[in-house]
């Protein structure tokens, strides 16, 4: 068998290239808070913090930013961002549009010249995860700050591990709220919210009806749980499946949900989806945003001002 000619091993390198270049970065593990040392020596590259869609993230600086001196690169993509008074934070808002996977680099300049004189950071976009605050320090801190700061994160991470598989197993098992909404059963409290939802244009799924649910038992203030049905219209050429959800409240507290069911809704086609939770994270202070979205790509479904009915449970 001949040898491949010159040009056709220059091809498939090329071809190679292009294939590493076209493959997308990778999205950076998100949390609520993220902490960065300066003076302990700026990793590699700018770090990476997520940022949603029409959700602040605040930076806090224990040195002052000059003024006019924070840049972003590209331009245009953020809705809105304030620079404060004192030169300790900086606001950001990501656009209505902001996708997933998507990247600005922010960098700020401190006022008084001292090393290091600029940070940079790159907003990562997120489907539902975004970073609230992010806290930069140019000054070194005390070991034992480092250790409390540490042990949070820790206690943080094993309370995220509890919740999910809390999460999982009720989804294995939708009872409780999840099937009462479903099947509407006695003791459930239903509004239908439809006339009273914002929608994000960028959503990837159509809005055919949906109701909220509360179930507060006798004698109580205070929902123990709340849940939500939604009929959905797929127009994609691509069936999709939800694969997490996430209410966030006026005051910007997020919570993940619980989904049933798990099918796929097919493409050109309907299907409905109920999600919600229980316990004391359902005491929300709401009009919420709700936020879905799938396993594998960009496409979600966002809508806004979304409410639960009051009162208590009637029946059984």
């Amino acid at each position: 068998m001949l040898p491949p000619s010159p040009g056709a091993v220059l091809l498939a390198a090329l071809l190679a290239g292009a294939a590493q270049a076209a493959e997308p970065r990778p999205v950076p593990r998100c949390a609520a808070t993220a902490r960065f040392d300066l003076a302990a020596g700026s990793p590699e590259g700018a770090p990476e913090v997520c940022a949603s869609a029409d959700e602040p993230t605040a930076f806090v600086f224990d040195s002052r930013v000059a003024g006019g001196a924070v840049e972003f690169q590209p331009v245009g993509r953020l809705a809105h961002w304030a620079l404060g008074e004192d030169g300790l934070s900086l606001y950001v808002i990501p656009r209505g549009d902001y996708l997933p996977g998507e990247r600005v680099k922010v960098t700020v300049r401190f006022a008084d010249g001292a090393a290091p004189a600029s940070a940079s950071f790159w907003l990562v976009g997120h489907a539902v995860k975004g970073t609230r605050r992010v806290e930069v320090f140019r000054q070194p801190r005390p070991p034992e700050l480092l250790k409390k700061e540490r042990d949070e994160a820790q206690a943080e991470a094993r309370q995220c591990q509890e919740d999910k598989a809390r999460l999982l197993a009720e989804r294995e098992e939708p009872g409780g709220l999840m099937g009462a909404a479903w099947l509407e059963g006695a003791g459930v409290v239903a509004s239908d919210v439809l006339g009273f939802l914002t929608e994000q244009p960028a959503n990837a799924l159509g809005l055919d009806a949906i109701r909220s649910y509360s179930y507060t038992p006798t004698g109580e203030t205070h929902p123990a749980s709340v849940a939500v049905r939604l009929g959905l219209l797929n127009p994609g050429a691509e069936p999709w499946t939800l694969a997490g959800a996430a209410l966030v409240d006026s005051a910007g507290e997020e919570v993940e949900l619980a989904r049933w069911p798990l099918a796929p809704i097919p493409a050109k086609g309907a299907g409905a989806v109920v999600v919600g939770i229980k316990g004391q994270r359902a005491q929300l202070g709401c009009p919420c945003t709700l936020k879905l979205w799938e396993a594998q790509g960009p496409r979600t479904f966002t809508v806004g001002n979304v409410t639960f009915p009051e009162g208590n449970a009637k029946g059984p």
